[in-house]
């Protein structure tokens, strides 16, 4: 699947000052990582974010959200946002910035 190459240029100028981002090619589209940590990834036309696993919780219940289920098993603190939740910059901002909020306190992954 290909991935919105307008919403992955849209994530890179949110990211553009933040320090020790990678670009990777995974979850159908390209992953943002942040200090070696999954932050932000684009996939089709939505954005998969790694969040506190309690809010993900709680926006699961709001449209224009879903879990990230991979192997069958639902990932707890990664969502997937749908594009009507962040067509307005304000919107993306929000989005963009939770996922920021969280990557210092989140685990890397085994290597």
């Amino acid at each position: 699947m290909a991935y919105n190459e307008k919403l992955a240029d849209r994530v890179r100028e949110a990211l553009v000052d933040v320090p020790n981002v990678v670009e990777k090619k995974m979850f159908r589209g390209v992953t943002f990582m942040v200090d070696d940590k999954m932050c932000v990834s684009v996939s089709g036309y939505e954005l998969m974010l790694r969040l506190d696993p309690d809010l993900t919780a709680q926006l699961f219940e709001e449209p224009g959200t879903r879990p990230m289920i991979h192997g069958g098993k639902h990932m707890k603190g990664f969502i997937y946002i749908s594009e009507e939740r962040f067509r307005s910059q304000k919107d993306f901002d929000h989005w963009i910035q939770l996922a920021l909020d969280y990557n210092p306190i989140a685990k890397s992954s085994k290597k």
